[in-house]
């Protein structure tokens, strides 16, 4: 049964819903909607469930309109498509955008779903029409595959034992022979199949085998039809082939100039001070000298609108040379249809555009599910739309997409990690952040760049040693806290993190910490333990931020990683409020050159921002996300 639908314009003003209906929904399923779905551009999707509920849409792109209908997610009712385009081409016929009530549109939604529900009902009917004859002429061809086997090995049986020289006989004993051949007693028949070809005549004398003269030629080494071969065994004293062995490879060897001992080259640069520093401010002035101001501070400069014309010059040339055909439409009709535009954009029209973007984007190495999603939700939100004049439909495809692309990217909620952090010390406890992520993203590595980048800001840090599984972890993250003068807590290894967190953010309440970064050991997202441990230190210690520490250089796999990290934290938490990952930290920006799609791919699938960017080794190299030149970057 439909529960409710309901016609709103893009702007969110409710013009009509079904007062026949008028049924009360649980929960808020049409704002769900709007805001994960319509604005996430998920827009192409067929279906959005919410709870106990299914809800689909259609658009009128060219009127702003939004058709909603709401049924129960059990319930699976043919119509409903059917329903919301009729209501769709009724209610545009008489929309007016001054008008606020429609109240005289009850009569005619009412007929329009009668008209729906005989439609669904004849097609419920249709199908199982359908699948009754399906089912019964599956069962004739199955009695009827068992007639003619049976047939045919009752033939062959008649043949095999027939003496006629007809062709009955013949076929016998073909028949007789491939089943010997099929028994593993081969033989040369080559010479008798060529005089059955030949139409010599056979008898039954050169179709009956004698077994001891198929051994004995199996034995010399008669193969198949293919004549005689002699097989040398390993032991045969006649094969006179040795095995060569391959020739050792030479290693290296050091070159020594005299008698003099190598001289041991220092490794470790870092200063000769206490394990656990206090962090005092002089020695922040000095580490500040050596390593620089952070990007993070640094307002970036994008390109001029110069090279982006430039750019799109050369897609112009491009795209006319991959398309040659196009230009045969005539000079003259494609001049007098950009004058006057298009009158509603249709799919097709949109179908070429939309191909080559989606190509565009996956060679950005965006993940082939989100760039076809992406384009999906372009295509629903320009079908229908009156392409303006002087305008052509691939600038206004990417057009649309650009804007897509913006609103994805955009965060939605402050990043603003200085406020939480002085909010959080008004409240006399340390602001708690917690890096997660797979095993080689260089979740240590950024820990400590962002723990430079608070000092840089006069916020006291402390560093927990919480990768308890991998060896030499802890040492690593002791380097850091030493060449940074930031104390750190640790127990060793082979404890559980979460406790090792929980007593962390302990001695910082009682130290006066501002800020508690963890480090977690790196984990694939199908390690069942791991990622179990992963949610017990999430939930017990309830940290301020979840970062997720994800590489620039993934393509398909980050959709992979985000969504079952995010989805094993929701399964294995086991208090009432589910976390998950509030943002995002993306590494080895630097060394992917245009190839900026996992940012994109890593946002669409989770919803959470991109907060850091790593684009370098050194403690200064991290920055905040640029959109605007990912956009560029992706469209260009």
């Amino acid at each position: 049964m439909l529960e409710q639908l309901l016609i709103f314009t893009r702007g969110g003003l409710i013009l009509w819903t079904c007062k026949e209906l008028g049924n009360a929904l649980k929960g808020s399923p049409i704002d769900t909607l709007i805001r994960s779905c319509l604005l996430e551009e998920r827009s192409g999707e067929v279906s959005f469930n919410y709870e106990a509920y299914t809800l689909k849409w259609t658009f009128h792109n060219d009127l702003g309109l939004v058709f909603v209908a709401v049924y129960q997610r059990i319930l699976h009712l043919l119509y409903v498509d059917d329903l919301l385009n009729m209501v769709k081409e009724s209610f545009s016929e008489v929309y007016d955008p001054k008008r606020m009530s429609y109240d005289d549109f009850e009569e005619t939604f009412r007929q329009l779903r009668k008209e729906a529900e005989a439609r669904g009902e004849e097609l419920r009917k249709s199908k199982q029409v359908g699948k009754g004859l399906g089912s019964v002429k599956k069962q004739g061809q199955v009695a009827k595959s068992g007639l003619d086997g049976g047939s045919k090995q009752s033939n062959g049986e008649s043949g095999g034992g027939s003496k006629k020289d007809d062709g009955d006989g013949d076929k016998g004993k073909v028949g007789s022979l491939m089943m010997m051949m099929t028994n593993g007693n081969h033989a040369n028949d080559s010479d008798k199949t060529d005089d059955f070809v030949n139409g010599k005549e056979n008898t039954t004398d050169n179709v009956v085998v004698d077994p001891s003269k198929l051994l004995k030629l199996r034995s010399k080494g008669v193969r198949g039809r293919g004549g005689v071969r002699k097989i040398d065994s390993i032991g045969n004293k006649s094969s006179k082939v040795t095995a060569v062995e391959p020739p050792k490879k030479a290693t290296k060897k050091n070159r020594v100039w005299d008698d003099a001992a190598p001289k041991q080259v220092k490794l470790d640069f870092t200063d000769s001070v206490g394990e656990n520093g206090n962090g005092n401010e002089e020695h922040v002035d000095i580490v500040a000298a050596d390593q620089g101001e952070s990007m993070m501070d640094k307002e970036e400069v994008f390109s001029s609108d110069g090279e982006s014309e430039g750019d799109d010059d050369d897609d112009d040339e491009a795209r006319s040379d991959e398309k040659p055909e196009a230009k045969k439409k005539g000079w003259f009709s494609s001049v007098f249809q950009s004058i006057t535009g298009k009158a509603n954009l249709e799919r097709t029209d949109l179908e070429p555009a939309l191909k080559a973007l989606k190509e565009r984007l996956m060679t950005k190495n965006v993940a082939e599910e989100i760039a076809e999603k992406l384009c999906e939700s372009v295509e629903a939100s320009l079908e229908g739309k009156k392409l303006a004049s002087f305008t052509r439909i691939s600038s206004t495809v990417q057009g649309a997409m650009e804007e897509a692309l913006i609103r994805i990217l955009t965060p939605r909620r402050s990043i603003d990690i200085m406020r939480d952090v002085h909010a959080a010390k008004e409240q006399r406890r340390p602001y708690v952040v917690v890096f997660v992520g797979v095993n080689g993203v260089g979740k240590s590595t950024n820990l400590a760049k962002v723990a430079y980048w608070l000092q840089q800001h006069k916020v006291s840090v402390m560093m927990a040693a919480c990768d308890t599984f991998r060896s030499g972890a802890v040492e690593q993250l002791r380097t850091h806290a030493r060449r940074l003068q930031i104390p750190i807590f640790e127990k060793g290894y082979e404890k559980d993190p979460a406790v090792v967190a929980k007593e962390a953010i302990q001695e910082a309440t009682r130290n006066g910490s501002d800020v508690v970064l963890v480090d977690t050991a790196g984990r694939m997202q199908d390690n069942e333990p791991l990622m179990r441990a992963l949610s017990k230190l999430i939930n017990l210690n309830k940290p301020d931020l979840v970062l997720f520490v994800g590489e620039a250089l993934v393509g398909n796999d980050a959709v992979d990683q985000l969504s079952k990290f995010n989805q094993k934290l929701s399964d294995l938490s086991n208090t009432g409020t589910t976390r998950l990952i509030d943002g995002i930290l993306l590494t080895k920006f630097d060394t992917i050159d245009d190839k900026v799609g996992a940012a994109l791919s890593m946002v669409y699938i989770s919803g959470a921002p991109v907060m850091f960017v790593g684009c370098g080794q050194s403690y200064t190299d991290l920055k905040k996300l640029n959109v605007k030149a990912i956009v560029k970057t992706l469209l260009k």
